[in-house]
């Protein structure tokens, strides 16, 4: 093989261009490489806090909800004790009307029989009276006697 000036030519543009390349080159595709590794490891630790984040908040969720959950079951069950405590109070109070109801109505069948009894009984002494005037009046004799008799229980 021959060695000629060309060949010499060519190695010292092949090692000034690798110089170059080494110089000016290779520095920011090095450094551009570095940073992409690095923006690249930053993002992946972010996403692993993100998702250790998410995964703190679903359980900072779920605890609120089953709190939210235990604290509607509490309410829930409070407002049925209330519904009880008012049906319960609603039926004594009907209770007591009703039976203050029943003994007015009561005291006022008693009054008014009380009333009928007394008009019957001067409604009866007027016919026993008027009875006893017929009698009177007309001589003692059986049938007619009999007869004002009958006509008093007629009217009675």
């Amino acid at each position: 093989m021959n060695i000629n000036l060309t060949l010499i030519g060519q190695a010292i543009s092949f090692a000034i261009f690798v110089w170059f390349c080494m110089k000016f080159v290779w520095p920011p595709i090095t450094s551009a490489l570095e940073q992409r590794k690095k923006k690249i490891a930053d993002g992946l630790s972010a996403a692993e806090l993100g998702e250790q984040a998410l995964e703190k908040a679903k359980i900072d969720v779920d605890s609120k909800l089953s709190e939210a959950k235990s604290e509607a079951k509490n309410i829930i069950s409070m407002a049925e004790k209330r519904q009880s405590d008012i049906l319960d109070e609603a039926n004594v109070k009907a209770s007591e009307e009703t039976s203050k109801k029943l003994k007015l109505a009561e005291q006022e069948v008693e009054q008014l029989s009380m009333r009928l009894k007394e008009s019957l009984k001067k409604d009866v002494s007027k016919l026993v009276v008027e009875g006893a005037e017929m009698i009177l009046k007309k001589e003692i004799d059986k049938s007619v006697h009999d007869k004002a008799i009958q006509d008093l229980v007629t009217k009675i």
